[in-house]
């Protein structure tokens, strides 16, 4: 169920390209293979497929001069979204979840059976601790037959 859910995504998304709407903040460094992963929020405008105007908050490079064209992923309403996941990572949500629910599942009856299992034992020794009142006093004395 997972993974077709999210290969509905990947067969609905598309990609947009939108413009920068102001300057991005921040301060634009040296490209590096790090400066992948370094970000910042800005407004960015697009179109729906309707043709309608939308304007949204995206991740653009830190110090982008307003007007830069910065690609954006929407729905079939022109909503922003993320990236859809790959097959692969799909395939790897699918997998944990799958395990996690089977976790669960088999946790349910492990917890039933280890209460069931605690307030069996209690009322042993509760039992216990009622007859060894009632025979302890007469323990170890002197045979009386």
């Amino acid at each position: 169920t997972v993974e077709r859910g999210l290969a509905r995504e990947r067969a609905e998304w598309r990609p947009v390209v939108a413009l920068l709407g102001d300057d991005a903040p921040g301060r634009a460094g040296a490209r590096t293979a790090s400066s992948n992963a370094e970000r910042v929020w800005a407004e960015v405008r697009w179109s729906a497929p309707d043709g309608s105007p939308r304007s949204g908050q995206a991740r653009v490079r830190p110090g982008s001069p307003a007007g830069t064209p910065v690609t954006v992923w929407t729905d079939p309403e022109g909503h922003l979204v993320g990236r859809p996941a790959t097959p692969t990572e799909a395939h790897t949500r699918a997998t944990l979840v799958g395990g996690l629910a089977g976790l669960c599942a088999a946790a349910v009856p492990f917890v039933a059976g280890r209460a069931l299992r605690t307030r069996l034992e209690s009322r042993r020794i509760e039992w216990w601790g009622r007859e060894w009142a009632r025979f302890g006093p007469s323990w170890g004395g002197r045979p009386t037959w």
